[in-house]
């Protein structure tokens, strides 16, 4: 797999002001960068229309952060695809851990909105994973593999191309996070590529891996050597300039040599 994902999900941090700032320099920085780091911002939803004027001329994709599966209805505080499609959106995040613990949402919900996602042509960036319990009971695999199946459930295979699958061990991210060990990551991506390869035979090697969990300065090479990552979802390293632009420069040199 020829690209590597590279991205940030702002949650409720920065407000509209903020996010154009760090939107312009982080397109000086993308300039600079070969065409094999796909990257991607995510911020919320208040910024989204001027943040695509600043990306409109750039290789910088933009997402949301979530979105309802219906086009339209009574659905107080929501939005919909239609109203993201109507911005020109290129991803959005659905199914991260918060939105599952905070505000009840289930995998078949998750699978409505990579539906509505993928009818607007937006990529659907799912997340994915397990709790420190689950973790503890050594039932990742199992817990991992049935929040794909039923996300991803129904779709063909020219639609599940245009996916992306997120990692997120829900132990691993926040501000109290404790990093996964890089071959722990390694091994849950070797287990995510195969059965997505028992699920879509054909194209199941082409779904891109990316992994999100505490990724910082140290860890975020032996993270991107691992087999089946195709990716990295940063969070508070990239929401610094300045170590975010570390991050991507030392990816580039990595990746070059």
């Amino acid at each position: 797999m020829s690209k590597i994902w590279v991205g940030t999900n702002w949650k409720m941090t920065k407000t509209i002001a903020e996010g154009i700032s760090y939107t312009k320099e982080l397109k000086q920085i993308a300039n600079e960068l070969t065409s094999t780091i796909e990257l991607f911002i995510i911020p919320s939803h208040t910024a989204l229309v001027d943040i695509k004027k600043e990306v409109s001329d750039s290789r910088i994709k933009l997402g949301a952060q979530n979105m309802h599966w219906e086009d339209t209805g009574a659905y107080t505080g929501e939005i919909s695809p239609k109203m993201l499609d109507e911005i020109g959106l290129d991803l959005v995040e659905l199914g991260h851990s918060e939105r599952r613990q905070y505000y009840n949402e289930t995998d078949a919900e998750i699978n409505k909105k990579v539906r509505a996602a993928l009818k607007y042509g937006m990529k659907p960036l799912v997340c994915i994973g397990e709790n420190i319990d689950q973790k503890n009971n050594e039932i990742s695999q199992e817990v991992l593999a049935a929040q794909l199946k039923v996300c991803l459930k129904g779709l063909s295979g020219d639609q599940v191309k245009q996916v992306l699958v997120a990692y997120e061990p829900v132990w691993a991210i926040g501000e109290n996070g404790i990093p996964a060990d890089a071959e722990y990551v390694g091994e849950i991506h070797t287990f995510l590529r195969r059965t997505l390869i028992e699920m879509y035979p054909n194209i199941g090697h082409e779904i891109p891996l990316l992994y999100g969990g505490s990724v910082n300065l140290d860890n975020f090479l032996p993270y991107i050597d691992q087999k089946d990552v195709n990716g990295l979802f940063v969070g508070r390293t990239a929401w610094n300039m300045e170590t975010f632009t570390i991050l991507l420069k030392e990816l580039e040199k990595h990746i070059s040599e």
